[in-house]
């Protein structure tokens, strides 16, 4: 383990806590040291929720490592059981309280509690967040689900939703309703709003949707082993995705495909002179696996972008990134290290970043728009109104993800074009609208001294006022680039004044 200023995935006890807390009646007791509650804040203050999550933290000092820190756990389990008479439990501990090797599940068999009791083994400094989800989940799957009578009615599970899951609670509504069109009914949806009771139902059901692999599919694996149970593998993320997910659903439960579209507002736009803009973007996108798979085919596909770059931070998906990296004539980037997704970024010089909200911030910071497609999010991209990723309506969300970035991004660049306007400048005002706002005349504006000190590669350059205007009318999306190569040719020509002639030269020049 690491420290760093951001992280792409919290430690594996996290994804537990995930899985604890999108479910009912099931309750989590967790071996930590007094410091390791902070994740509460991940699901009140980021998701927005009304109640803390069903954890139970044994909460040991360093004075008790002396001690007996094994009594304080069965003190925390049973008055944990106790106060919150859950369906079942999951115990575990966190990264700190791993290394004192307590052993909480051997400790809780031995306790005799009249409810299920299903340890979790999570090696925090070999693996992270989302590989807690999927262990988590499966190993309650496999402590409670069972053989049964298949539903007379053709049903489904719909399995992966977790809480602090990326528009989780509106693709579960999506999803229902993709499938209630095609006469197929939900058996149970899982963790999200499932209780230990209803993981015992799921056997019930003819098959699964994988809606998220990183956190399901060693359940659906499982499921499709004992209990005969296939999983649908194309997630319903795009106009394309979403056909194909209705085609294989279909072909699963014997029915005839429905696809209502009539609702996608994506179609008129893409025939209108307006969608001209969009085509040939440069986008590079990065999130976890599942989400970026499903982005870059609607951003070439449905978007018309080129897609100049990809990754993922999940390293179990690697080896599935790469190939679909291959499959776009890019190279895949596997990390969890934000600065060398900055590093590689600031090389491609994209038009548009689709990533998480990390890329968001340094997006910011090298002046490229960005749209967030996936986990680790902050509260903005928790909106309370319905917004999903998935169906028919997910396609309209994502067309304005794509879309606004770069449409707010051209009204930038016009402001930042005419900022020597009378309107515009900056010593105008707050606003050309306001009332109160006294505009100034353009000649009562100081002209601009000669030259100005430079921003980047060396001491030695200065942009003389006609060059650093002419900078100001390249698109901001390529500005930072057309920066850095006027100075890097200024540099090798022996150049220390850069004029509007010397602009052009170094452009002609890597033309070339």
């Amino acid at each position: 383990m690491k420290l760093t200023v951001w992280t792409y995935e919290g430690p594996p006890h996290v994804g537990a806590m995930r899985v604890a807390t999108g479910m009912r009646g099931l309750h989590y007791v967790l071996h930590a040291p007094q410091g390791d509650t902070y994740a509460d804040l991940l699901f009140t203050m980021i998701e927005r929720r009304n109640h803390r999550p069903p954890v139970t933290y044994t909460t040991f000092q360093a004075r008790d490592l002396g001690e007996d820190t094994a009594n304080l756990f069965r003190t925390a389990c049973q008055s944990a059981y106790d106060r919150h008479k859950p369906q079942a439990m999951i115990v575990g501990s966190s990264c700190t309280a791993e290394l004192i090797q307590d052993d909480p599940g051997g400790m809780s068999e031995t306790m005799g509690l009249p409810v299920p009791i299903i340890p979790l083994e999570l090696p925090s400094y070999q693996r992270k967040e989302n590989f807690g989800t999927d262990e988590t989940f499966f190993r309650i799957v496999k402590a409670l689900a069972r053989p049964m009578e298949r539903s007379a009615h053709i049903s489904a599970n719909l399995i992966g939703p977790t809480g602090l899951g990326f528009r989780h609670r509106d693709d579960i509504t999506e999803v229902t309703a993709l499938l209630e069109e095609m006469g197929i009914s939900v058996n149970v949806v899982a963790p999200m709003g499932a209780t230990p009771q209803d993981i015992t139902r799921m056997g019930a059901a003819h098959f699964n949707v994988l809606m998220y692999p990183e956190h399901a599919e060693a359940a659906a694996r499982w499921l499709e082993r004992n209990l005969g149970q296939p999983y649908t593998k194309v997630v319903p993320i795009g106009i394309g995705a979403t056909r194909d997910f209705i085609a294989e659903v279909a072909g699963m439960a014997g029915v005839v495909p429905k696809a209502d579209d009539s609702r996608l507002r994506m179609p008129w736009y893409s025939k209108s002179v307006d969608s001209t803009y969009l085509t040939g973007k440069r986008v590079f996108l990065f999130g976890d696996a599942t989400h970026v798979r499903a982005m870059a085919r609607v951003a070439r596909d449905e978007m018309g972008f080129e897609v100049v770059g990809l990754g993922c931070y999940n390293r179990e998906f690697a080896r599935d990134i790469r190939k679909l990296a291959r499959d776009y004539g890019v190279e895949a980037l596997i990390t969890d290290d934000y600065l060398e997704v900055e590093k590689t970024i600031e090389d491609l010089a994209p038009e548009m970043i689709l990533g998480t909200q990390m890329e968001r911030h340094i997006g910011k910071r090298l002046g490229i728009p960005c749209a967030v497609i996936s986990s680790p999010v902050h509260v903005q991209d928790f909106p309370a109104r319905y917004s999903p990723q998935m169906g028919w309506e997910g396609a309209n969300v994502l067309f304005d993800t794509l879309v606004h970035p770069l449409v707010m991004g051209l009204e930038e660049h016009l402001l930042h074009m005419f900022r020597e306007d009378f309107e515009f400048h900056d010593e105008a005002g707050a606003s050309h609208h306001g009332g109160a706002v006294r505009l100034r005349a353009v000649e009562s504006t100081p002209a601009p001294a000669e030259a100005q000190p430079a921003t980047a590669a060396s001491d030695a350059i200065v942009w003389l006022s006609d060059a650093e205007r002419e900078l100001k009318k390249i698109p901001f999306f390529v500005r930072g680039k057309a920066r850095r190569n006027t100075e890097k040719f200024a540099l090798e020509k022996g150049v220390q004044k850069i004029s509007v002639e010397t602009l052009y030269e170094a452009k002609a020049h890597y033309a070339r």
